[in-house]
């Protein structure tokens, strides 16, 4: 199961692994490299779950061991039967390898030194240092001991277990970048972290979609593409890198304007908020105090109080420049009864089902909704509350 291979079903799936590509983790690593060169020096990094003949992470930390001044690499893969379906020439070419022990054991690689007296450290210098006890589960207590020796984590975790993977580095206090979907920004395990500041985006977005290869075997999908090279890939919508580590994007201010220059030269914009004499104004909720901003880039520079902005703004979260106040769509600290959004109310509920409206919703429900300058009644897609840090945001 090389390179963390199942973004959403179980691990134990054939048909469920994805590679992440060698220039998205190199475009993503060199980000806080360029911020801090010294970020990865003397660090020992862990990479679970990614079998070095197959893994880009690993190939690519083995090949700037030297350059990053590595002190260890560490890597752990799944057995046979754990979703592992392919056996590595590392472990052939070991006299640790058993094959019984291939179908049922994980296994560990480690890269430290100049093995092959090359003078250099590299990929042909990474060891098999055999089997785990265990199939090699991250929540197994020999790979969460290799955790503990790890100063950085670093893969391409199993989306469906994102929650618990996220948790699972988080309680040990590790330093970490991970993929995840940007769903999980909304998380109750995620999204108090998210707006205390101590998780958040890294440098590299993919909002169009990130291409993954797949192996040859892989028909699950009508959407397969082959490369050059003849590598079979397709493209997961909506991935996201996770960090605590620093990368000066987080710090880049986002160009804002007046909302009067949005409204006029963002024509999509006008015409969903102009009413019938043409006026047009950012609509307020119905059921909460703050402005609707239905897109990231027309966050007004001109306006000092709340507002609900797409989920896709941490994508340019700057903390110096907004504070996040809360997600009306989350059931935990910092949701809909913490913030005092009101519940839709009957009102709302009969004009939106006049309307036509179709989507489940209930006079009891906290989701931000409001009237258009027609008196539509509108509702929104998931948002996020912010406000402008120092009484405004103008640039």
């Amino acid at each position: 199961m090389a390179d963390n291979a199942s973004l959403g079903a179980a691990k134990t799936a054939k048909n469920d692994e994805f590679y992440t590509q060698y220039s998205d983790i190199e475009a993503e690593m060199n980000a806080y490299v360029e911020y801090d060169p010294n970020v990865f020096r003397g660090k020992t990094i862990l990479l679970p779950c990614d079998d070095p003949e197959w893994s880009n992470f690993t190939k690519y930390f083995a090949a700037n061991f030297e350059r990053f001044g590595l002190k260890k690499l560490i890597s752990t893969s799944y057995a046979k039967g754990a979703g592992n379906q392919q056996l590595t020439l590392f472990e052939m070419e070991s006299p640790l390898y058993d094959e019984a022990l291939h179908e049922t054991r994980g296994k560990l690689f480690t890269l430290t030194r100049d093995k092959d007296g090359s003078g250099s450290i590299d990929t042909d210098d990474i060891e098999f240092s055999g089997y785990l006890e265990g199939d090699g589960d991250f929540r197994s207590s020999e790979v969460t001991k290799l955790r503990d020796e790890a100063d950085i984590i670093i893969t391409n975790p199993p989306f469906s277990l994102f929650r618990e993977f996220l948790a699972w580095i988080l309680d040990a206090g590790k330093q970490f970048v991970i993929l995840g979907n940007k769903n999980a920004i909304t998380y109750k395990e995620v999204f108090p972290f998210i707006k205390d500041n101590e998780v958040w985006l890294g440098a590299t977005h993919h909002s169009g979609g990130m291409d993954f290869f797949v192996p040859d075997e892989y028909n699950e999908s009508a959407n397969i593409k082959i490369d050059v090279d003849g590598r079979r890939y397709i493209n997961i919508p909506g991935p996201r890198w996770f960090t605590n580590i620093d990368n000066g994007w987080r710090h880049e201010e986002m160009t804002l304007d007046t909302m009067a220059h949005n409204l006029k030269f963002n024509k999509k914009l006008r015409k969903k908020l102009e009413n019938e004499q043409g006026a047009i104004e950012y609509p307020r909720y119905d059921n909460y105090a703050a402005i609707d901003v239905p897109i990231t880039e027309c966050i007004p520079s001109d306006y000092d109080g709340v507002m609900g902005v797409p989920v896709t703004f941490v994508d340019k979260y700057n903390p110096e420049q907004f504070d996040i106040i809360g997600c009306p769509d989350y059931t935990g600290k910092y949701g809909s009864d913490e913030l005092g959004i009101k519940r839709i109310g009957e009102a709302w509920i009969e004009k939106y089902r006049s309307a036509g409206g179709k989507g489940h919703y209930t006079a009891n429900m906290t989701s931000l909704v409001y009237f258009n300058a027609r008196g539509e009644a509108c509702n929104t897609f998931k948002r996020i509350l912010i406000r402008p840090k120092k009484g405004g945001n103008a640039t």
